[in-house]
């Protein structure tokens, strides 16, 4: 490795990341398909392919500290290791929500299903979490800004869905157990919209060298992603 170019070394690096986002989202997707057609072998491959991510995500993490020791990078090549070790944890973790989403299956039924947008809601995640990743390749400070501003929509949609739940709840012959499995599904579909203004928040350390505060704390983050 430490033969090789460096500028080459981060754009292989780069590149693995991309290929991850790939796979997350298209399982993600893949996930939110499944629990609409109640598709069994569906599910089952959904959970394959997340541990092939869980597997991807560690040896992309071990590529990029073996990266840190070797090269021992400064300045703008540091700062783009770290980010994408962070970006790659923030994969990694939408990566497990499509199986959550998969866990919640056998609660709600395709007719529950259907009466809340979550198509819509997870086409508007999965489009921050493009334009997050294209923000990272590209080094757009400009459209990082645009997917840090688009979260507050998922975050409409998630706070109507939560609103419609507690309404429905108040019949008594609701099924109490179905609306929480949609509510869960929100809460999912939001946490991915979090997870892509992560990464966007990321790529804005990474241009500007500033750390955007948010939630959680940036310094405990790092030293996680650096421990683990």
């Amino acid at each position: 490795m430490s033969d090789r170019p460096v500028h080459e070394l981060i754009k292989e690096l780069s590149f693995v990341l991309i290929q991850l986002s790939d796979k997350v989202l298209e399982n993600f997707f893949n996930a939110l398909h499944a629990v609409k057609h109640q598709d069994e072998q569906s599910a089952r491959q959904i959970r394959q392919i997340d541990n092939e991510i869980d597997l991807a995500e560690v040896d992309l993490e071990e590529r990029c500290l073996a990266f840190l020791a070797l090269q021992q990078p400064v300045a703008r090549d540091l700062r783009t290791i770290v980010t994408i070790m962070k970006i790659n944890d923030d994969l990694e973790r939408i990566g497990d929500l499509a199986v959550h989403i998969i866990d919640r299956m056998p609660e709600i039924s395709p007719e529950m299903l259907k009466s809340f947008e979550f198509e819509k809601m997870g086409v508007h995640a999965g489009e921050m979490v493009r334009n997050s990743i294209e923000a990272f390749m590209s080094k757009d400070r400009t459209l990082a800004d645009k997917v840090c501003a688009q979260d507050e929509e998922v975050d409409v949609m998630h706070r109507t869905v939560f609103k419609r739940v507690t309404l429905l709840m108040k019949s008594p012959d609701s099924a109490v157990d179905e609306l929480i499995a949609a509510l869960s599904i929100s809460r999912y579909i939001e946490r991915m919209a979090d997870h892509a203004t992560m990464i966007a928040r990321e790529v804005i350390y990474l241009v500007t060298g500033e750390i955007v505060r948010h939630k959680g704390d940036f310094y405990q983050n790092l030293i996680d992603s650096l421990t683990d």
